[in-house]
């Protein structure tokens, strides 16, 4: 009969776990509710045949007016997010400096 081997599970005492649960649940909430994914707008086709350029002219005006609003939207909302992430930057620097003088180094 084989020997049964008896595994020793670690113990987390409640603070550590309470602690580690926040560690890992705290950035996908925050990371979710605050982030702003900007999607930039795709490149209009130019044929390389000039007949065809010539005979989809309209549609592909129509594209490059599209992209030129797109992409102006697009550099805003990367804008947005960059002053969002130096704000967090600058929160959270602060929220470590409090913490390291409240624990010590």
């Amino acid at each position: 009969m084989p020997a049964i081997k008896r595994i020793r599970l670690c113990r987390i005492s409640p603070p550590k776990s309470l602690l580690l649960a926040l560690c890992i649940l705290l950035p996908l909430s925050v990371h979710g509710a605050s982030a702003e994914t900007c999607i930039a707008p795709q490149r209009p086709f130019v044929p390389n045949d000039a007949r065809d350029a010539q005979d989809y002219a309209d549609i592909i005006r129509r594209d490059f007016d599209l992209y030129f609003r797109d992409i102006q939207s697009y550099l805003r909302c990367l804008d947005e997010e960059r002053a969002r992430a130096f704000a967090e930057a600058r929160d959270v620097s602060q929220e470590y400096g409090r913490f390291v003088q409240t624990v010590g180094d």
